[in-house]
């Protein structure tokens, strides 16, 4: 679990990296000397832009390859500025813009015998990653407030790897799961 300090500082660092980029300054990677040392670890992060409640930019890293307060600031750029989903966010859209960072847990493999067993095994609190040969996706825990229905959950989630449905069925497809602590500047107030 991260402190409330901790998570201010990622917060900090993520909308930092935006508006300098909307400024024209390069934004630069956080210096992680005095920084907490969770922070310096790798971690995973996704940040999540949004805008009067509607999803602007999510983008994010599953597996831990770099210290957590710069794999934040990157994934904050690359969500504001390199989701494919958006034109890259313009400095009128900012105010208002808000920004969340969720700090995923190592993804475990997700074994199950059929699609009736994967649905029984679902909780709202796992992020899920569908990898095949053909496509990856994954669909953060949030994603359970918009697609409640376990089975809905991922038909969606092939669908956004590109799949059909059936490929649950196949046995090149490997589930992992993992979960998220996420946060806002409401959450610390």
């Amino acid at each position: 679990m991260l402190s409330n300090e901790e998570k201010r500082i990622l917060l900090d660092i993520a909308e930092s990296a935006i508006d300098q980029a909307l400024r024209g300054v390069t934004p630069r990677p956080p210096a992680l000397a005095g920084l907490p040392p969770r922070l310096v670890q790798t971690g995973a992060s996704f940040v999540t832009l949004t805008k009067n409640g509607r999803l602007r930019g999510c983008i994010g890293s599953l597996e831990p390859v770099r210290p957590l307060a710069e794999d934040t600031h990157q994934n904050a750029l690359a969500a504001a500025f390199r989701d494919p989903r958006f034109p890259p966010l313009a400095a009128h859209e900012w105010p208002g813009t808000d920004v969340e960072v969720s700090v995923l847990s190592p993804p475990e493999p997700l074994p199950y015998a059929s699609l009736d067993d994967l649905i029984r095994k679902l909780t709202p609190e796992m992020g899920l990653v569908l990898e095949h040969p053909r496509g990856r996706a994954t669909y953060l825990p949030q994603v359970w407030e918009q697609i409640p229905d376990p089975e809905l959950f991922l038909v969606s989630l092939a669908q956004k790897a590109g799949l059909d449905p059936s490929v649950y069925a196949d046995p090149a497809t490997r589930l992992y799961h993992y979960t998220v602590e996420k946060f806002t500047r409401r959450d610390l107030a």
